[in-house]
């Protein structure tokens, strides 16, 4: 257990300087959304009730009030959210092919060290998974913060003010980062911590096997989707409505964790007996 918590902490210095630069970008620029849409919502209503004369009722039902909805609908507020995305799937790839295509072949070194060859692979899964979570901790900071700034620069006659849950629940892609429950928590990041293995695991098909790994990768992951899923096609095509939301439920976490531990065994197996060092 020492071993591989010091792989995880290797594993995170290793993508710390480009992660902080990641949190950086996502607090200026969603604060910077915040003042700047709420400057504009303000300059609007000045120039309607200032120089136009119109009074603040006309201005609320034709304008409506500011919301924080209407934050989350600007880049600054989106863009940050997905070049975090892209930049950890990115480099849920890049964590492999970084030590097998960087100088002296570091995989190498890393596979030799006294501990077992799948404490490298797990480690490398959960810096992705901590990673993950960091910045949804780092959201769910901002939201609080975010609201202040807006109710501080908004007259409360020219806002609606929202709880935490209502900014999440309105805006769709926030729900899907922070889930209203710690049940849907355990689905959305159980799934995609799922993803993360089955990727691995296509990877070191590629690895061991080459060109015809890339074939054996691809059918691994599809024949992945097809496990998970197997309930689903049971539900639609053979036993139409058969299932109770709550059984297929349990189903699919039973397949879920089939997949999970059947692409552990698998990446296990290749590391342990295709991999030469």
């Amino acid at each position: 257990m020492n071993r591989y918590v010091k792989l995880v902490n290797f594993e995170l210095g290793r993508f710390m300087k480009v992660y902080i630069a990641l949190i950086g970008i996502t607090i200026i620029s969603q604060l910077a959304a915040v003042i700047l849409v709420s400057k504009s919502y303000l300059n609007n209503a000045n120039q309607a009730m200032n120089v136009d004369h119109m009074a603040i009722e006309t201005f609320i039902e034709q304008y409506g009030r500011m919301s924080f909805n209407d934050v989350t609908n600007s880049i600054f507020f989106i863009g940050p959210i997905a070049l975090c995305i892209v930049t950890l799937l990115i480099y849920s790839l890049f964590i492999w092919y970084r030590d097998w295509f960087g100088k002296n072949t570091f995989i190498y070194r890393l596979l030799m060290l006294p501990t077992a060859r799948l404490n490298v692979y797990l480690a490398k899964a959960s810096a992705i998974f901590l990673f993950v979570l960091g910045l949804v901790g780092l959201q769910i900071l901002l939201l609080p913060l975010e609201r202040m700034i807006l109710q501080w620069m908004v007259p409360i006659d020219l806002r609606w003010d929202l709880s935490i849950n209502e900014m999440i629940r309105n805006f769709d892609r926030l729900g899907i980062m922070l889930p209203y429950s710690i049940a849907e928590f355990a689905i959305h990041y159980g799934i995609g911590f799922m993803a993360v293995i089955v990727l691995f695991t296509i990877i070191m098909f590629e690895r061991c096997y080459r060109l015809k790994g890339i074939l054996l990768g691809i059918g691994y992951g599809a024949l992945a989707l097809i496990v998970f899923f197997l309930p689903v096609f049971v539900q639609e095509f053979m036993l139409y409505n058969y299932f109770y939301p709550e059984e297929l439920f349990m189903l699919m976490l039973v397949t879920g964790l089939l997949v999970t531990a059947g692409s552990i065994w698998m990446s296990n197996h290749l590391l342990t007996r295709k991999i030469r060092v």
